[in-house]
C-alpha cells in the first residue's frame, strides 16, 4: 500500500501505515557530473583476508560524491610499497591512483595501508595507515575516501560521518544511526509509537527527536553512545520540530501550548521555553544557520506556507521564498550558501535548491514525493526522502542534481533522514 505522507506541519501529524523496513541500504549511483576527476582504485593486496573489500567501499564513496569518475583497475592488486607504472595508468585515462594492502597484526587487528598517486605528475601525494578491528574495516575505508577526496578537491570528505533515519516494521518504529553510505546501521531507539524529526546535535553526541509514545508529540534528546535520553518538551498540545542551535546549548522547537503552532527556544536540558514571536499565524520547522545568527522557519502568515527568517533573539521577520505558493522544510548548508527546501507543484512535492546570494532556485529532482532534506557537513551533498517504485527510499544528490545515490532498503521503507556533523575527535 502506498505510504501516506507523514508530517508534523500545521498541527498534529497524520499517522500512516509503513511497509516493513530493514536496516541495511542498497547503494545505487546514477547520473554523471559535469566535471569529474578520473581515478583508479586497485584491489588492496591481502584483501582476501577479510570479507569487506576496502577498495570497493572507497570506490563507492568517491562515486557517490559526484566529483570522481572511476577508471577500471582491471583487477590489478597493488600494495602501497610498490611504485606503479604510472605511464600505464595514464594510458588508461586515470589522473590519480589509490593502492594499498591489508595484513593481520599479532593482536588480531588489521593493518590497512594505502598510498595516493598523482598519475599525471608522477608524484606520490601521500599515504596513511590504520590499525582497526574487523568491525571497523568499513570506517577505515571511509577514512581513506575522506583523505583522497580532500587531497584532490581541497574540501573535507564526509564519508566517515553518520546519518540518522527512521523505519517502521509492523508496529515497531526504530531510529537508526548508520554510516554515511547507509551501511553498518545500528538501532538507537525502538518504540511501538512513531518517532519523527531526528536532528543531530552540533557535536554529534546526541539526537533530538519527537516521540508519540505518550500518544502526542513529545521532544526528547538521546545520547548516541550510552542510549540515555532526556525529556525536553512535554507541554500541553503538540511539541515538535526540534532544531539544535550551533552552540549545542539550546534548541528551537514548535509548541502549541499557548494556542496554535509557535516558535520557542528551550535549553538543551529542558526547562521553561522562550517564545520567539507573537503572531496569530502558524510558525513551524525552525532551522538555524551555522553561525547561529539566523533562524529560518515555515509560516502561513502570507496566506500559504513559505520560508521566513528572523534573528534567534527575535526581531523583524523577512520572507525568503517567493517562487511557488507552498514551500516547506528548510535546510541551510553549513557554509551558508544554499537553502534546500520542498515545494509543492501540481500536487507533487519536489526538492529545490536556492542560492542565497542571488535567490536563484533550481529543481534538483524529477520525483514527486520528496521530503526532509538535510545537507552533508561539507555542504556538497543533500540527503532526502522520496518514493521510488512505490516504496519509501533515501537519496543523496549533488547540488547540481546530476549525480544521485539511492539508499533504498531492500525490504522496506525509510524516511526522516538527517546528516550528522564532522567528527569532533
Amino acid at each position: 500500500m502506498r505510504k501516506l505522507v507523514f508530517r508534523v506541519l500545521f498541527g498534529l501529524a497524520i499517522l500512516q501505515a509503513w511497509l516493513p523496513a530493514v536496516a541495511q541500504f542498497r547503494v545505487e549511483v546514477s547520473g554523471v557530473g559535469v566535471t569529474q576527476l578520473p581515478i583508479a582504485i586497485s584491489a588492496f593486496r591481502g584483501q582476501d583476508l577479510v570479507s569487506q573489500k576496502i577498495a570497493a567501499v572507497v570506490q563507492a564513496d568517491l562515486e557517490r560524491s559526484g566529483q570522481f569518475r572511476i577508471v577500471d583497475a582491471g583487477g590489478a592488486a597493488l600494495d602501497e610499497m610498490t611504485r606503479p607504472d604510472l605511464a600505464l595508468w595514464r594510458s588508461k585515462g586515470a589522473d590519480s591512483l589509490v593502492n594499498g594492502s591489508i595484513s593481520r597484526l599479532v593482536d588480531g587487528r588489521f593493518d590497512v595501508r594505502f598510498r595516493l598517486w598523482d598519475v599525471v605528475r608522477g608524484q606520490d601525494i601521500g599515504a596513511q595507515s590504520y590499525a582497526v578491528t574487523q568491525t571497523d574495516l568499513r570506517l577505515a575505508a571511509h577514512q581513506i575516501a575522506d583523505y583522497v577526496y580532500e587531497r584532490l578537491t581541497g574540501e573535507k570528505g564526509v564519508f566517515s560521518t553518520r546519518v540518522a533515519y527512521v523505519t517502521k516494521s509492523a508496529q515497531r518504529y526504530q531510529l537508526w544511526v548508520a554510516d554515511a553510505d547507509g551501511e553498518n546501521a545500528q538501532a538507537a531507539l525502538a518504540s511501538p509509537e512513531p518517532i519523527i524529526s531526528p536532528a543531530w546535535s552540533p557535536n554529534g553526541a546526541q539526537l533530538a527527536y519527537v516521540s508519540f509514545e505518550s500518544r502526542k508529540p513529545v521532544i526528547y534528546t538521546h545520547d548516541v553512545l550510552t542510549g540515555k535520553r532526556r525529556l525536553i518538551a512535554n507541554f500541553r498540545g503538540s511539541n515538535s520540530a526540534p532544531a539544535w542551535a550551533p552552540d549545542g546549548r539550546s534548541l528551537a522547537v514548535t509548541l502549541s501550548k499557548d494556542g496554535g503552532s509557535q516558535l520557542y527556544v528551550i535549553d538543551a536540558n529542558g526547562g521553561e521555553p522562550r517564545r520567539l514571536l507573537q503572531s496569530s499565524s502558524i510558525d513551524t520547522e525552525p532551522a538555524f544557520s551555522s553561525d547561529g545568527k539566523t533562524l529560518y522557519f515555515v509560516s502561513d502568515r502570507g496566506g500559504s506556507p513559505q520560508i521566513y527568517k528572523i534573528p534567534p533573539s527575535g526581531g523583524n521577520v523577512e520572507r525568503v521564498t517567493f517562487t511557488g505558493n507552498y514551500n516547506i522544510s528548510p535546510a541551510i548548508s553549513p557554509d551558508g550558501r544554499w537553502l534546500a527546501y520542498i515545494t509543492r507543484v501540481n500536487g507533487a512535492f519536489k526538492l529545490q535548491l536556492m542560492e542565497m546570494i542571488t535567490g536563484t532556485v533550481t529543481s534538483l529532482t524529477d520525483t514527486v514525493a520528496d521530503e526532509s532534506p538535510a545537507f552533508a557537513p561539507n555542504s556538497k551533498l543533500i540527503v532526502y526522502a522520496t518514493q521510488q517504485q512505490g516504496r519509501e527510499a533515501l537519496m543523496t544528490t549533488t547540488l547540481d542534481g546530476k549525480v544521485k545515490a539511492s539508499l533504498s532498503g531492500q525490504g522496506g521503507d525509510l524516511r526522516e533522514p538527517h546528516w550528522g556533523p564532522f567528527s569532533k575527535q
